[in-house]
């Protein structure tokens, strides 16, 4: 039944997966008080389906595809979402991720929606400085974000960490006239990722990942070939859907790595945390513009010690600290690099348990749900 004596709130997704994966908790908050309205692609989990039902959300489907360049199937979703902004009438208008952010904040604006809170969940690789992307989607991309995101007073613009705002201010995407806010990533429900010793018999490290090249795949790959060398009972396991991508890995890579000889592809899973609670260590050598890579912070929550990327989004989830270390940072790039703090947690595997419960405080301390909703909420001039 509708709520009509709150606000109404327009959530705009790319993925039906990330609705309750990572906005779950954010929503059940929301729906207290307000009525939740989403526009998402086709929803294929009947789990996400039915929990959306039982919180009373009104549920719209898109034929979307947030991952490729699609005029056809990118003007019916432009269509498709001003005319569910013209009959909803919106109080808050939230979208997250490129395509909702850039085509409905500019719709929101034109419809005139009270308050639009867009929220840039990383960059990706056409903010990055990578020779293989492509200039054309590069400059578009650019454009469109720039016009989309033009300084107004109802707007303000979220981000996930600072060097993403400041990239977009040295582009000269934003300026000093834009209401900017940063919020500590999608932030992870403690409560659901509940913290368990590591195993470290045999030592096993975990990637969480789309089969992307930005992600640092192929680096995970070549790591885990130079430990399997020297330290052959080592597992090596990756979770993720190899799917279609304008950075896909290429098929050579894809079979090396689905052999099973190096490394343990389990796909796509709806549940990571079985797969947690069998890891020593979590692994992400992402050079991507991660806005805070969920993954990550999952892996802290259940006490599982990092080795990332010294990148946009990855750097923050490493406690600058030494005392209170949680894991490494590596040049983006560099297998070797990898494979050496690898080797590190392997020859000494009683730091396995001190970083992993240094990574669960500083997830708490940091990254906890509640927080991260709480501070969405203020934006949003939401009563908590």
């Amino acid at each position: 039944m509708m709520n009509i004596t709150g606000k109404k709130i327009f959530i705009v997704c790319d993925s039906s997966r990330s609705l309750l994966d990572f906005r779950g908790k954010l929503i059940e908050k929301m729906q207290i008080d307000n009525q939740v309205y989403v526009f998402t692609p086709r929803i294929d989990q009947e789990s996400v389906r039915n929990r959306l039902k039982e919180l009373n959300v009104i549920t719209y489907e898109s034929n979307l595809n947030g991952s490729n360049v699609s005029i056809m199937s990118d003007l019916q979703f432009i269509y498709a979402l001003y005319k569910l902004i013209r009959k909803i009438k919106p109080d808050i208008f939230f979208p997250y991720t490129f395509k909702p952010v850039i085509y409905g904040s500019f719709l929101a604006k034109l419809c005139k929606v009270n308050l639009i809170a867009p929220m840039l969940t990383g960059l990706g690789y056409n903010f990055t400085d990578n020779p293989n992307s492509n200039k054309w989607v590069v400059k578009i991309t650019r454009f469109l974000l720039k016009f989309s995101l033009q300084p107004n007073p109802r707007l303000n613009i979220i981000f996930q960490n600072k060097d993403d705002s400041q990239r977009l201010l040295d582009l000269k995407i934003l300026n000093k006239k834009h209401q900017v806010y940063v919020v500590n990533g999608s932030g992870v429900d403690l409560s659901h990722y509940e913290y368990s010793k590591p195993s470290i018999s045999p030592i096993t490290f975990l990637m969480v990942s789309r089969l992307i090249n930005a992600k640092g795949i192929k680096e995970y790959y070549d790591a885990a070939k130079l430990i399997k060398e020297r330290f052959p009972q080592t597992v090596f396991k990756l979770i993720g859907p190899y799917d279609d991508n304008i950075d896909t890995i290429s098929p050579q890579l894809y079979q090396a790595i689905a052999s099973g000889d190096t490394i343990k592809y389990i796909g796509q899973v709806d549940d990571v945390r079985p797969d947690i609670e069998q890891s020593s260590v979590m692994v992400l050598p992402s050079y991507y513009g991660e806005g805070v890579p969920r993954c990550v912070l999952e892996g802290m929550a259940m006490g599982r010690p990092v080795i990332t990327s010294d990148s946009v989004g990855c750097r923050e989830t490493i406690n600058p600290e030494p005392e209170n270390a949680n894991g490494f940072l590596i040049p983006i790039k560099n297998a070797s690099a990898l494979a050496s703090k690898m080797t590190y947690f392997i020859e000494n595997s009683e730091d396995i348990v001190n970083y992993g419960n240094r990574g669960r405080i500083f997830a708490k301390e940091k990254f906890d749900v509640n927080l991260v909703n709480s501070a969405l909420f203020k934006i949003m001039k939401l009563e908590s």
